[in-house]
This record gives C-alpha cells, sequence and structure tokens, in this order.
C-alpha cells in the first residue's frame, strides 16, 4: 500500500510542476513577469515565480517535501501557506488566466483598474 501510495505522490507532484509550467506561458501571454523552473528531468520540483505589480511577488514551490505558497509585497512576506491550502490559493491564481484579467497598469486619477489581491 505504502509503495503505491508514493508513487501517486510522485505522479501528483510531476502533474503539479506540468501545471506550474504552463501557468507560468499563460501569465506571460498576459503580460506578467513569471517564471518555472525544475531541477532535472524527473519533474520532481519546482520553483514558480509571479510579478503581479510593482513589489508584490508570488513563489510558489513543490517538491516531494511539501508545498508552499509564499506572497511578499515590498520584500516583506505577508502570507505564507502549505499543502492544500497553498494549491487552493493557486487555484486563484489560475482564475487570474481563465477569466483573462488584465495585469494592473501604472494609474493616473481619471482610470481605474481592478487589481487582484488573492484571498486569503
Amino acid at each position: 500500500m505504502f509503495i503505491r501510495l508514493a508513487q501517486q505522490h510522485r505522479q501528483f507532484v510531476r502533474d503539479l510542476v506540468m501545471t506550474l509550467k504552463a501557468l507560468a506561458i499563460a501569465l506571460e501571454n498576459k503580460g506578467y513577469l513569471a517564471s518555472c523552473y525544475t531541477c532535472g528531468a524527473e519533474m520532481s520540483s519546482a520553483s514558480f515565480m509571479v510579478s503581479l505589480k510593482d513589489e508584490h511577488l508570488i513563489r510558489f514551490l513543490v517538491s516531494d517535501y511539501g508545498i508552499t505558497w509564499t506572497e511578499m509585497r515590498d520584500d516583506r512576506e505577508l502570507m505564507k501557506l502549505e499543502g492544500a491550502e497553498a494549491i487552493a490559493q493557486l487555484q486563484d491564481l489560475a482564475d487570474l488566466v481563465k477569466y483573462q484579467i488584465q495585469p494592473p497598469q501604472p494609474q493616473n486619477r481619471n482610470s481605474q483598474q481592478a487589481e487582484y489581491i488573492p484571498s486569503a
């Protein structure tokens, strides 16, 4: 039973890594600065980062050892989530692409834009 669970976990991590790579590409196509780096050909870990606006950075790490979501603004950590909570937060970010919300633009007094703020 444990061997089967270990294999399922490895497959889950590989699927998550592939999804992160696709999300990084989709976010880049929408005008965001995004990247996804993997270690080795096994796809057993990844580091995903996206800049949502000036000084607002999301970092998502996945490996066999765990999953973390870290949100930073002005070089300060605002939120750190792990496991299922981190994946749920990643879904909110994926919805950003799905619903085609554009990255925030510099605002002047006469314009207002919706700003993506992940839910806690």
